[in-house]
C-alpha cells in the first residue's frame, strides 16, 4: 500500500492541469485500491492545501458516496451482507443524526461505506441520502486534508522527531504480559 501510496503521489504532482480529476479519481477508485480515506485527504492537504484540497476530497468523496448507492441498488443481496455487519457493530436498533455521522466518518477505523449504509437506513430517499452523505464528508474533507497540509509544512527534522516520539510510546505502551499455556508450562514437570 506504500509503494502504491508513493507512486500516486507522483502522479498526481507530474500531471499538472488534470491533478483535481485524477485526485478526485483517486477518490472513485479508493475502495478498490484498499486505501483509507484519511490517506486520500492528506494527500489532498499535502498537493493542494487544505482550502482546495478540502473541496476536491468533499467532490470526490460525495461521488464515492454517490457510487455506493447506486451499487447498492444494484447488489441488493451484497447490501444485506452488509446490513447484517452493521447490525452486528452497531445493534439492531440503532439510529443516528446527522451530526453522529460526522463524527463517525472521522474516526479511521470506521469503514466509510459502513456509515455510508447507516445514511441509506436513515435517508428517505436518494435525494435525502445525497443531502446528509454531503453535510457528514465536509468535516471529514476539512479534517483530513488540514493534517495533510499541516504536515507538508513540517521539517524533516521535526518529522523524524516526531516519529520517533510515536515510536517510543507504542513502545512504552505495549502490552507488557507474557502469556503461557497451561500445557507448556506444566511439560517439565510430567
Amino acid at each position: 500500500m506504500n509503494q502504491f501510496g508513493t507512486v500516486a503521489m507522483t502522479v498526481l504532482e507530474a500531471s499538472g492541469f488534470f491533478a483535481p480529476l485524477l485526485f478526485i479519481s483517486f477518490h472513485l477508485l479508493r475502495p478498490l485500491l484498499f486505501l483509507p480515506v484519511a490517506f486520500i485527504c492528506i494527500s489532498g492537504g499535502i498537493l493542494f492545501g487544505a482550502v482546495t484540497g478540502s473541496i476536491y476530497s468533499v467532490i470526490g468523496v460525495t461521488l464515492s458516496s454517490l457510487l455506493f448507492y447506486k451499487m447498492s441498488q444494484w447488489m441488493p443481496k451484497t447490501l444485506q451482507k452488509l446490513v447484517k455487519l452493521k447490525h452486528k457493530l452497531f445493534g439492531k436498533h440503532s439510529s443516528f443524526s446527522t451530526s453522529q455521522i460526522a463524527l463517525l466518518r472521522l474516526v479511521p477505523f470506521i469503514h466509510f461505506h459502513l456509515i455510508s449504509l447507516c445514511i441509506i437506513e436513515m435517508s428517505q430517499g436518494f435525494k435525502d441520502y445525497m443531502k446528509t452523505s454531503f453535510y457528514s464528508n465536509i468535516p471529514l474533507a476539512v479534517v483530513y486534508t488540514s493534517v495533510g497540509q499541516w504536515l507538508s509544512r513540517l521539517s524533516p527534522f521535526v518529522m523524524a522527531g516526531f516519529l520517533l516520539m510515536l515510536l517510543t510510546f507504542i513502545y512504552l505502551l505495549r502490552r507488557k504480559e507474557i502469556v503461557i499455556k497451561w500445557d507448556d508450562f506444566f511439560q517439565a514437570g510430567a
